[in-house]
């Protein structure tokens, strides 16, 4: 047999790997052994090929998907723009976690002031966005408004407002819908009736405290609350600094109340 040749251990050991990634990355056609002995199945590897394989290990390290480590290994240009843009969205959902959690540091859990009013039925115009759990609702939410703007121009000043699911889950449905009148076509109806609502001064990124809030108000009172929570965006955020954004938090009741 070829001196070269490194039995598969050996190589790991080499290479910073263990063997059954190694095996993982034969079968991906990553890594191919230079010699797989027909007889026993063992794999073999030349000295030379440990670069590679470092270089797959250190791409694995920064969290780079296999798939692109294949595309990186092939020489495509601009294979891991991808994954870059994906770590500054994961840096930007925890700075926004960061945020909430000193919040609640500096603040206590949320005590928030929570009036029952009376909401007539609104036409408007709705977007759907699915969400890939509750990391990706605000993705989901500026896209669905981004579409709404892209549409027809409505008469007026607009107004959004967002729907959301009382139950998280790992994949959910969002929705925003934009104010219409009666005079425009393929719109829908949010009926109206009894909200617990809450005034949420801040960044859209701490809106779970509010929402937190309001729910807690609900059940201590045993108001029983249908979905979806409502978010009606009195703000506009291109022209509003983040701490000054002024959201309307809606839950519809079931129950009459009893404040």
């Amino acid at each position: 047999m070829d001196e070269e040749l490194l039995p598969i251990g050996r190589f790991a050991r080499l290479a910073r790997l263990s063997v059954k990634q190694l095996r993982r990355y034969d079968e991906l056609g990553l890594l191919r052994p230079a010699y797989v002995d027909e007889a026993t199945g063992y794999r073999y590897y030349r000295a030379a090929q440990a670069r590679q394989a470092l270089s797959i290990g250190l791409l694995r390290s920064l969290d780079v998907p296999l798939a692109v480590v294949g595309e990186v290994l092939a020489g495509s240009a601009g294979a891991l723009e991808g994954v870059r843009g994906a770590l500054e969205e994961e840096l930007a959902r925890r700075r926004r976690t960061l945020g909430v959690l000193e919040r609640v540091m500096a603040e206590g859990l949320p005590e928030t002031a929570v009036r029952v009013v009376a909401e007539e039925p609104l036409r408007v115009l709705l977007v759907r966005e699915r969400a890939a759990g509750m990391e990706d609702v605000g993705r989901a939410t500026s896209a669905a408004v981004a579409k709404l703007l892209a549409g027809p121009a409505v008469a007026g000043p607009v107004r959004l407002v967002g729907l959301f699911p009382l139950d998280v889950a790992e994949a959910m449905e969002v929705a925003v819908g934009l104010a219409v009148d009666e005079t425009l076509g393929g719109a829908v109806v949010l009926p109206g009736g009894r909200f617990a609502c809450a005034t949420h001064v801040g960044a859209y990124e701490q809106m779970s405290l509010t929402v937190h809030g309001l729910l807690a108000w609900c059940a201590e009172r045993g108001q029983a609350v249908r979905g979806p929570v409502r978010e009606v965006y009195v703000s506009d955020p291109a022209v509003t600094a983040p701490g000054e954004l002024v959201t309307e938090v809606l839950v519809p009741l079931d129950d009459p109340a009893r404040e």
